[in-house]
């Protein structure tokens, strides 16, 4: 874990996973203003943009590199933020694999293991280091893509599908005691994931994925 900012935060500390491009950037930089932003993915070099573009707006961030599906790490990260803050305001969750498309029957077992333990193994383990974090009062964003089912799509879809029947599990259990589960919707964005789904679709008809951060934040009543 990288700290931008040594001392503790004055700010509540949002967690944001993926952060390091599309959505998930959006979203540390959308919450940046109010929050210490926790900003976790592989790619060190576009953290380091994130924070930079965080800073300069008046922001604090804590970086850390590392990959969702290790779950040693990604225990380590959450104690280490028990440890030095108590526990988070926020946690959104913006990381996917997107392997290519194929169709079912000729499905890359390496990318359906990618998948599978990216999409759905690492956030079922993360449910269990995030929420003794959020406590009661946290509030924890998830973001459906609803594909499972379509042509071309079995890999990407099922894994995905499976994510937000965890989250759907989670949020019917803590409906009264906390913490606040929100599955939220994007609008189709301008983000690589979409391009590598879309490869020949007109760009300049997709949603930014700045402004669908603030109206999903809005929308699950996170302030920014």
């Amino acid at each position: 874990m990288t700290d931008a900012t040594p001392s503790a935060p004055a700010r509540p500390v949002a967690l944001v996973t993926g952060a390091s491009r599309g959505l998930g950037a959006a979203l540390a930089e959308a919450l940046a203003p109010g929050h210490h932003v926790v900003a976790v993915a592989r790619t060190t070099g576009a953290l380091e943009e994130l924070d930079d573009r965080i800073r300069r707006a008046g922001g604090q961030a804590t970086l850390a590199p590392m990959d969702i599906t290790n779950a040693d790490a990604m225990a380590q990260l959450c104690r280490s933020i028990f440890d030095r803050w108590g526990r988070i305001a926020v946690w959104a969750h913006a990381a996917v694999h997107a392997p290519p498309l194929a169709p079912a029957g000729q499905l890359d077992p390496a990318d359906w293991d990618k998948a599978l333990a990216c999409n759905a193994g690492a956030v079922g383990r993360l449910i269990t280091f995030v929420a003794p974090l959020l406590g009661e009062t946290g509030q924890a964003l998830f973001f459906d893509d609803p594909r499972a089912g379509d042509k071309f799509f079995g890999a990407y879809g099922a894994t995905k599908a499976a994510q937000i029947a965890l989250a759907r599990s989670w949020q019917a259990e803590t409906e009264r005691t906390g913490p606040r589960v929100h599955i939220l919707e994007p609008a189709p964005m301008a983000t690589a994931t979409r391009a590598r789904f879309f490869p020949g679709e007109d760009r300049g008809a997709l949603a930014a994925p700045a402004d669908e951060a603030r109206r999903l934040l809005a929308e699950a009543g996170v302030p920014s």
